[in-house]
């Protein structure tokens, strides 16, 4: 099960000048209790249509069905084209479950033309499936690269082109979706009323899941059991509460702006980018207060940006993500003189007193600190920190009183962008 510490952020353990006293806590509790009350009557409503995703027993056949099919092809490798909310969470679990042995996994996010021949240059296309997920069917990035690679595929496969694609976008119109319809090409649905952002639990989520042949009904179940957990009233019972009312208090009564989000776990470190476009678009919309998140990963920078959180600007705070359970991998027994310290010492303690060793010196040096763990990575455990997470936005949006739906200040960069295209 997800678990959520945040001594680390508390005026025992930092001081009442810098962490969250007893009185801050209940100060904001009466308005959480209202909060969640008042999300749980509007998902009776139908008002946050994410959270239903998980409990569509359909979408999940679907897909599961079309992976299938598509194995039959001898698929050996995977192109997903997304950006944003289509590409970071397929990241996070790609990152989680490619192995040697599961098809490689590509995620493709970007418009850099070397790194896009590179990728022409190296895949066999004729064991090459390519996913574009764009739920507008009109991303820039995302549909000039799939055009480039639809080229690709038809000079291999010539009429039967359409076979080893998949296209992820809304079903019922954009001009993804009537392409789609005219090639004879394989749809699966983002729902009309979930946000890019959100989308994890639709097939942005399940589709990378199922073709990395892993449990795509653990991964719901995980889900649900969250968001059961995360209707509770109070922030002992309910994890997503009580992040939300840290990170409120900690930016709004301490005046820690900036959410460092640290995976101390490298096969989910892109869980932190994906963490920080969730808040960002959802939440960066005042100018006056509003989380700022910045993505980090351990061990790395803790050896590249702690000097700068211990001794710089009391303008960070810190939410740390690990894993309990480690592979049993160990040093071997004869290491040299002078590194007896590490003689026969298995990677998981070593990468566990890295991040004991971060936390500890964040609190000597009265910097705040919580930390979320994970029993293990699993399809299971991503479910349920995915949707904690997701919950945890939509109260903030409710504290802040913002609305975490839209990014309004994105699409007028976009316009502007397909303004000078069309100009040039």
């Amino acid at each position: 099960m997800l678990s959520l510490d945040v001594t680390g952020t508390l005026a025992p353990a930092i001081s009442p000048s810098y962490g969250i006293t007893e009185q801050d806590l209940v100060s904001i509790a009466a308005s959480l209790k209202t909060h969640i009350l008042h999300f749980n009557e509007e998902q009776k409503n139908g008002l946050h249509s994410w959270t239903e995703d998980p409990y569509d027993d359909a979408v999940v056949k679907r897909v599961i069905d079309l992976v299938r099919q598509k194995k039959t092809e001898r698929i050996e490798t995977v192109v997903w084209i997304g950006i944003g909310g289509s590409a970071l969470g397929p990241k996070v679990l790609q990152e989680a479950f490619e192995s040697p042995n599961t098809i490689e996994f590509i995620v493709l996010d970007t418009l850099d033309p070397t790194t896009l021949q590179t990728t022409l240059n190296i895949l066999d296309w004729k064991r090459t499936l390519v996913v574009i997920a764009s739920k507008s069917g009109t991303t820039l990035e995302s549909m000039s690269v799939f055009f480039l690679l639809w080229q690709k595929l038809r000079s291999v496969h010539k009429e039967h082109a359409a076979q080893f694609v998949i296209a992820i976008t809304d079903p019922d119109e954009g001009p993804l979706q009537q392409f789609t319809r005219e090639h004879s090409i394989d749809l699966l649905p983002i729902p009309r009323e979930t946000g890019g952002r959100f989308s994890i639990f639709t097939s942005i989520g399940l589709l990378p899941l199922a073709l990395l042949d892993r449990d795509v009904h653990s991964f719901v179940e995980g889900a649900r059991a969250m968001n059961e957990q995360c209707q509770k009233t109070t922030m002992e019972e309910n994890p997503a509460l009580l992040l939300a009312g840290v990170q409120f208090l900690l930016d709004t009564k301490k005046n820690y702006p900036l959410r460092v989000i640290m995976p101390y776990a490298h096969r989910i470190r892109s869980i932190a980018s994906w963490d920080q476009q969730l808040i960002a678009e959802s939440l960066g919309k005042t100018e006056t207060h509003n989380p700022i998140p910045i993505a980090a990963i351990g061990t790395a920078d803790q050896h590249s940006l702690l000097q700068q959180w211990m001794a710089g600007p009391r303008k960070y705070w810190h939410l740390f993500i690990r894993e309990n359970t480690h592979e049993d991998l160990a040093l071997p027994d004869d290491t040299p003189e002078g590194f007896e310290y590490l003689r026969g010492k298995s990677f998981g303690p070593l990468l566990d007193a890295c991040a004991d060793g971060t936390r500890e010196a964040l609190t000597k040096a009265k910097r705040p600190h919580a930390t979320m763990s994970l029993t293990t990575i699993d399809e299971y455990h991503l479910g349920q920190l995915f949707t904690c997470l997701m919950t945890e936005v939509l109260l903030l949006g409710k504290l802040y009183r913002i609305d975490p739906y839209g990014q309004p200040a994105v699409e007028i960069g976009k316009k502007i962008t397909k303004k000078i295209l069309s100009e040039k």
